[in-house]
């Protein structure tokens, strides 16, 4: 009977406990889950004070007792992913983990984080085909895998994230044919990979720089051969009747002799009418010739031109995406400069402007020869647009186009020919230059292997030719040259905007400075709040920039050459990697191995060189000015490297030598 009793309490007791509400995720779940992560990826790297709350770790953000978001870009973070982790963190809504060296697949668990709207994992060592955790982001709103080792398809299972917006899959080894994704995206990249096919339509509307490095169809300039339009029939054929019907005796009929009599005089009138126009542009042509052959410097073959080199000095997604000037064309663009000429655009004697050549620059061509030139787009940076120009007679030159530059004609010209005074062999040569109320060309000697920045982050991809260890040294050495040459041309001399886009070969292993001075030209609209990471933490005006805030800049330079990464650049609204803190929290943690790009760890007999170079580097980019060297010492460092390198030479393909000299860690992946 006590049983009988007892068991309506019991089924009592079990009622309510089913009604109460299962324990939720707290912070503290998700600090346990941060730690776990640490403890597997980041343990050398990631100093969390344990004793306060995770709210206040560095790269975590919370809301609401939650944690929403983990930003832990070019942290140092080596290993995999652990599986059952980051899953715990449900109310995640940002991860960026780009700039590690994070390997291995994807973590299934990753679908649990139904909250999340951004993913960051480029530039790691991820590998294995895209797995399904991703496509149960429903919320996805940006993806970025780019500048990992991904393999596979591409799924068409990416049509389920629907509010997806942005998505990067460049530099990888994907393959395959790129799927028919019908989703509203504002950018997409698939370049560097290893895929075929043709584009889906809904992705050709994409710019040509989204598909670099890949043999696809279906680009306004490849188009597939199944969807070339043919040619239509000759108007007037009379169509086939195979059924002897009327139409074939209708176009058998036989013309009346007044038809043919209408035909034979309206011939005789319009040759007559012919002859008669022909002679009347003759006559016309010579007094015309002039302003006919300026006009003709936009030819509608020669607009369309995609960029050759993407980072100079504006905003990319990833190492091989960026923002590329949309259209127009560059001989528009350089025609330009004549239509908006004001008739009465005369110098001080009277005379038409002309180019005025600076120092004992070649005058082999003027104005007019210059804007009937056919030209292609180089780049946009921060002072213009820089176009290659072909003139008529075969000489190729650099145009740059500048903007926001308002400054009296008078002292244009003075600071202007002060640049062209400037000669040496690690120098781009500023040929000549134009001023206008409008229009203000700079003509400069052409660099026919492009920048630093191409040559190191243009391609990442398989069959990359990499980039040689004394190679790189040769054109740290050559840029330093140049850049102490300005400096001693007088204590205030500076050149004010120094990165790797600014840094042209005229050959393989030598450099030579570009826009040098043009700092001092141009008005605050045109410069940006910070130069992508180059910028010395003093430097508050970017018109007045110091020999120090140059050598401050130049090691970043020297940075991005060792490691194989860019400095930061604002992508996609988060922010950038600090490149010298970066390399400074590594260092610190004696793991300096992790620095180096994978591409120089071939070379196991340079690692003493390797390392000053490093701590030239560093040497550079303190955060007191006066502690910096000058760039008369930097030349002198790097020379004593290069001499060592060349002694030594570039034999044996060891990694194991270097990357084991710091506690074991592999090389991170550029």
């Amino acid at each position: 009977m006590a049983t009988r009793a007892a068991l309506p309490l019991f089924f009592f007791f079990l009622v309510v406990l089913s009604s109460l509400p299962a324990a939720r995720p707290d912070l503290q779940s998700d600090r346990a889950a941060l730690l776990a992560f640490r403890e597997a990826v980041g343990r050398l790297a990631v100093s969390w004070n344990d004793s306060i709350s995770p709210c206040a770790w560095q790269g975590v953000v919370c809301e609401a007792g939650r944690v929403v978001i983990l930003r832990l870009p070019g942290a140092g973070l080596i290993g995999e992913i652990p599986a059952g982790v980051l899953g715990n963190l449900t109310g995640l809504r940002t991860l960026s983990l780009r700039f590690n060296a994070l390997s291995g697949p994807l973590p299934a668990d990753l679908s649990s984080l139904k909250e999340l709207r951004n993913l960051y994992l480029h530039d790691n060592r991820l590998s294995g085909e895209i797995l399904p955790s991703v496509f149960s982001l429903e919320n996805l709103i940006r993806l970025n895998l780019g500048g990992n080792r991904f393999s596979g398809e591409i799924p068409a299972d990416f049509n389920d994230l629907k509010r997806l917006r942005t998505l990067y899959l460049d530099r990888n080894q994907l393959s395959g044919q790129i799927p028919d994704l019908n989703l509203t995206l504002d950018q997409f990249n698939v370049s560097y990979n290893q895929l075929n096919g043709s584009i889906p339509r809904r992705l050709r509307s994409m710019p040509e720089n989204a598909f670099l490095g890949l043999q696809l169809c279906g680009l306004p300039s490849n188009p597939c051969p199944d969807e070339v339009v043919p040619s239509s029939a000759p108007i007037g054929l009379t169509p086939v009747d195979n059924g002897g019907g009327a139409s074939v005796r209708r176009g058998k009929k036989k013309l009346s002799g007044g038809a043919i009599a209408g035909i034979a005089i309206g011939s005789v009138v319009g040759l007559l009418a012919l002859v008669l126009l022909l002679c009347v542009v003759c006559r016309k042509k010579g007094g015309n010739k002039t302003r006919s052959l300026e006009a003709a410097g936009a030819k509608p073959s020669e607009v369309e031109v995609p960029m050759r080199d993407k980072g100079l000095g504006e905003e990319g997604g990833g190492a091989a995406g960026g923002a590329y000037p949309a259209g127009g064309g560059a001989a528009a663009a350089l025609a330009g400069a004549a239509a908006t000429r004001p008739k009465g655009d005369t110098a001080s004697g009277g005379q038409s402007k002309k180019l005025v050549f600076c120092g004992t620059s070649p005058r082999v061509f003027d104005l007019e020869d210059l804007l009937r030139a056919s030209a292609e787009v180089l780049g946009k940076g921060t002072f213009g647009t820089a176009y290659k120009a072909v003139l008529e007679m075969g000489t190729v030159v650099a145009v740059k186009r500048l903007r926001d530059v308002n400054l009296p004609e008078e002292e244009f010209r003075e600071k202007i020919e002060a640049v062209g005074a400037m000669t040496h062999p690690n120098l781009v040569p500023l040929w000549a230059y134009y001023f206008s109320k409008d229009e203000k060309l700079l003509v400069y000697d052409y660099m026919p292997m492009g920048s630093l920045s191409s040559l190191l982050h243009g391609s990442r991809g398989s069959g990359r030719s990499p980039l040689h260890w004394e190679t790189r040294v040769s054109i740290a050495l050559a840029a330093a040259r140049g850049i102490e040459y300005i400096h001693s041309t007088g204590p205030s001399s500076s050149h004010g905007n120094i990165k790797s886009s600014n840094i042209l070969l005229d050959k393989p292993q030598n450099a030579r400075v570009s826009d040098h001075g043009l700092s001092h030209l141009a008005g605050p609209a045109s410069l940006p709040n910070r130069l992508a990471g180059y910028r010395a933490p003093e430097v508050t005006d970017a018109r007045k920039v110091s020999q120090k805030a140059d050598v401050y800049s130049f090691g970043v330079l020297l940075l991005e050459l060792l490691t194989g990464k860019a400095p930061a650049q604002a992508l996609l609204n988060e922010e950038g990697v600090d490149l010298p803190r970066w390399v400074q929290s590594v260092v610190r943690e004696e793991w300096t191995s992790e620095v180096f790009d994978s591409e120089l760890l071939r070379y196991q007999n340079v690692e003493e060189e390797m390392m000053q170079l490093l701590q030239l580097a560093v040497d550079c980019t303190v955060q007191y000015p006066d502690k910096r060297p000058s760039m008369a010492e930097v030349v002198a460092r790097i020379e004593d490297i290069h001499r060592s390198s060349v002694d030594k030479g570039e034999s044996g393909l060891q990694p194991e030598a270097l990357a084991d000299g710091g506690g074991g860690a592999a090389a991170a992946a550029p």
